[in-house]
This record gives C-alpha cells, structure tokens and sequence, in this order.
C-alpha cells in the first residue's frame, strides 16, 4: 500500500529579511544553506568576530556585515526576523537589544538550565517577542513524514516511541560545548526530549541516568531517558555516543509503534559525524489477512540542512500571521526544558534502593 506522504514545510507567503547574530559553524553547515534552498533573504549578520561574519557574507552573499548587534537592530529594515545562533550565556543581553514585538529564533537550547529558561521566557514576555527555539528535528523530512502517517490515523493508536542512538560522537568539533557540565542531555538528548513531546505532550515524570565514559574527560556521554506515560504509553531515549568500534554495529533511529502500523526512521546525519549516511524512511501498515510488508519511502532532504527551513518558515508563517501555531515558541518549550531538568534530578537521585 503507497501513501503519498506530505512532509515538506509550508513556506511565508511574504518576505521577511533575516538578521544572523553569531557566525559559528552551524550557519555555515546549516542556517546558510537551509535558507538558500527556501529562497529566503539573509539581510545582514553579525559577530563579536567580525572577520568570521565577513567570511561568511562573502560565501553566502549577505549585503551587510555589522560592527554590533546595537547596529544591526539600528539599520535593520522593519520587518526583520532576528536570528540567534550564539550560546545560551549570550541570549539575555542579545534579546534585551531587540526591538519589542519583533521575531526571532533562538538557537537551542533555551538556556543552560531551567532557571535560565524562565528568565528567557520572562524577557520575551516582556518585550512581547515572537520568540521561537530552533528545535529543527521537529521538522526533519522523516519526522514530518512520521507526523503525517500518524496524524492521519494510519498506523492507529500510538503506543511506543524509541529513539536510540550508538554512534561515535566526534565531540572535539564542538570546542564550546564539549566543555559543558552537562553534555549528553543538554546538548544532543534535549533534541529527543523535545521531539517526544511534540508526539506525545508532556509526560506525568521522567526516570534518567546519564553517564560518563571512564576514559574520557567529559562530563556525559551515555544516556536513558524513559516518559511515563500512563500503563500503555513506552516512550524512551538511549543514547550512546562512545561505540568507536566501526560502523557494523552502529545505529541511529527514531521508531514509532501503534496498533496498526509502524514507523522507523533511520538518522544518517549521525552516523560517520559529520559526513552522515542516507536516511531510511520506512513503514509498516498491518491489513487483516496479510502479512506485515515494510515500504521504504525516499524523501527529500534531511535533518542537516532541510529541518532548519521548517523552524524559519514556521516562524515566518506566525510572523505574518498566516499560522496561528508557533510550534517551537518559547512557551512550548520552557516544558522541554523542565523535563530535561527533571532528567537531570532523576539522574542525580537515583533509583529505589534494592531491598536487602
């Protein structure tokens, strides 16, 4: 049985320049590229470094390079959609410069922890921000994909959700985040943690154990994360980042489980960091009398750079006033952050004491 599965993104039916602020790799690897493809115009960008902004206007044929954000807010025309890709200490001061009521998108995740998610979300209150968190996994072609099958009631009521990830994370390549307290979760994890909200909601509590790796200096590698749900409901994150034993044994997916169907979709972006493998995207449709057929569907695009298109274009789209739903909005997102923080507290208190 073929489906012809909707998963691209609704483009902004009008334009609206974007302003980076920061000019780290993942503009270059991601925003840039994603926003060509969408036709979208980068108006300017800025960088405490102005030399890496120039770099990056020069490859990508931004008109303008500012000195400062103060600038870049001065001479930005009134429609500008700002776009925060510097790391989470920076955002306080950054938002604060910000012309009230515009749009922006800030880089996940929404702070270093969840007292500084609240302060993020108070700041966008106040100045009355359209303010979303670029959780783009949400709109990589295999979720959106996965969101249409399942939205549509295809493969029935959704009981089980995994993701799980045995990979060899090259953490070196990010010099400021391999550094961080707390790395498994906060900065790779968190992408699952929010995708599994947006299937499921938010959950009644978490368990969690997150780990280090004994020869490695670093403060998290290793994770489970299992949603309680209710008595029905199986939702869980394991995620592996130190099997360095060759590709054999490697994987990387996202699997839904419902009580017609299912949906496992494979994350090649993980796999060989950065160069990546294709993704697979395939479904399973129970019909009485047959037996379980799995299609494989080739889809465009993939989480790096496509999935950035939909947060932007999302974004825009509630700009203008054309979706009513800004999915990755602050206010969504300050749960994700409260269930990363109780993930972290579940990991810290550990679990009940084996009775002697």
């Amino acid at each position: 049985m073929s489906i012809d599965i909707k998963y691209k993104p609704e483009l902004p039916e009008t334009k609206q320049p974007i302003i980076i602020i920061g000019a780290g790799g993942i503009v270059s690897d991601a925003h840039l590229p994603a926003y060509k493809i969408a036709g979208f115009e980068v108006h300017g960008i800025v960088n405490r470094t102005k030399e890496r902004a120039q770099k990056l206007a020069d490859a990508f044929g931004i008109p303008n390079v500012y000195n400062s954000v103060a600038e870049a807010v001065k001479l930005a025309p009134a429609n500008a959609v700002y776009d925060l890709t510097i790391m989470p200490e920076q955002y306080i001061e950054t938002l604060k410069q910000l012309p009230n009521g515009s749009a922006v998108l800030i880089q996940k995740p929404m702070g270093d922890d969840f007292a500084q998610a609240k302060e993020i979300l108070e700041l966008c209150s106040a100045k009355n921000l359209k303010a979303a968190i670029n959780f783009q996994l949400r709109f990589a072609p295999f979720v959106s994909a996965a969101k249409y099958l399942i939205d549509k009631g295809l493969i029935g009521e959704l009981y089980d959700m995994e993701v799980r990830v045995t990979v060899k994370t090259p953490w070196e390549i990010f010099p400021h985040v391999i550094i961080h307290p707390r790395l498994e979760i906060q900065y790779h994890s968190i992408h699952y943690v929010d995708l599994i909200r947006s299937f499921l909601g938010n959950p009644e509590s978490i368990l969690a154990k997150t780990l280090k790796h004994p020869a490695k200096n670093l403060s998290s590698s290793r994770s489970t994360i299992l949603f309680d749900y209710g008595d029905t409901m199986h939702a869980v994150i394991n995620t592996n980042h130190d099997h360095d034993f060759g590709p054999n044994h490697q994987e990387s997916y996202i699997k839904w489980e419902g009580t017609k169907g299912a949906i496992v979709a494979k994350i090649g972006l993980l796999m060989d960091y950065p160069h990546g493998v294709p993704d697979v995207f395939e479904y399973c449709l129970v019909e009485d009398g047959k037996s379980p057929e799995w299609q494989t569907v080739k889809l465009e695009g993939s989480w790096f750079p496509e999935a950035f298109i939909g947060t932007m274009a999302n974004l825009m789209r509630y700009n203008e006033g054309s979706t009513d739903v800004l999915q990755t909005s602050v206010e969504d997102v300050i749960q994700t952050m409260a269930v990363v923080e109780s993930a972290y507290q579940s990991s810290d208190t550990g679990g009940v004491k084996v009775k002697e």
